[in-house]
C-alpha cells in the first residue's frame, strides 16, 4: 500500500486507532501489570510502548530529528487510567506533527534510528503495521486472563465460517 496523501493516510490511521482503542478499553485496570512471563512486557507496558514509539521515534524522525524513544516503563505512566491519558497524549501529538506534514513531503527521506533512509510514506506504513503487531499482543495476553476481547471486523471466525458458502 502506497501513501500518496496525508489525508488519506490520517483517515486510515484513525480506524487503526479506534481498533486499538476497542481492546484497551477491555482491559481489567487490575490487570494492567500483568506479563506472560517475567522480563517481558505487561499490558500497560505495550500500551506504553504504542504511544512512545508513536511519538517520540516516528514523530521525531518523520520532524527531520532523531529518534528519542524513552522506553515504556512505569516512569511515563503508572496505572490503568494514566497509561491510557499518556496513549492518547502521544497519539494528539503525533496526529499534529503529521497535520504539518504536505502530500510532497511523504516522498520525502527521514532517517531511522539506524540511520537508514527511508521515505516517509513507508516509515508511516511501518507505524501502522507496528501497532497492529503490538495490538495483536494485547489479544494474546487478554486472552491468557479469560477476557472477552472485540472482535477486529465484527464477526469471529466461527461466525464468518458459518455465513459462508460450503464447498
Amino acid at each position: 500500500m502506497e501513501i500518496r496523501t496525508v489525508e488519506s493516510f490520517l483517515d486510515y490511521y484513525k480506524k487503526i486507532r479506534e481498533r486499538t482503542h476497542r481492546i484497551i478499553e477491555v482491559v481489567p485496570p487490575e490487570h494492567i501489570d500483568f506479563s506472560y512471563k517475567p522480563g517481558k512486557f505487561t499490558i500497560g507496558d505495550q500500551i506504553r510502548h504504542i504511544a512512545a514509539i508513536e511519538r517520540y521515534m516516528y514523530g521525531e524522525t518523520i520532524s527531520g530529528r532523531k529518534s528519542a524513544y524513552p522506553g515504556c516503563g512505569k516512569e511515563l505512566a503508572d496505572g490503568y487510567e494514566n497509561s491510557v491519558a499518556f496513549f492518547n497524549e502521544m497519539h494528539t501529538q503525533t496526529l499534529e506533527i503529521i497535520n504539518r506534514l504536505s502530500d510532497e513531503d511523504l516522498t520525502r527521506k527521514c532517517l531511522t534510528p539506524a540511520n537508514n533512509e527511508i521515505s516517509i510514506w513507508k516509515w508511516l506504513r511501518a507505524m501502522i503495521e507496528h501497532e497492529i503487531h503490538h495490538r495483536a499482543e494485547l489479544y494474546i495476553y487478554l486472552n491468557l486472563l479469560d477476557v472477552k476481547t472485540p472482535q477486529i471486523y465484527g464477526f469471529s471466525a466461527e461466525e464468518v465460517q458459518e455465513m459462508s458458502v460450503k464447498l
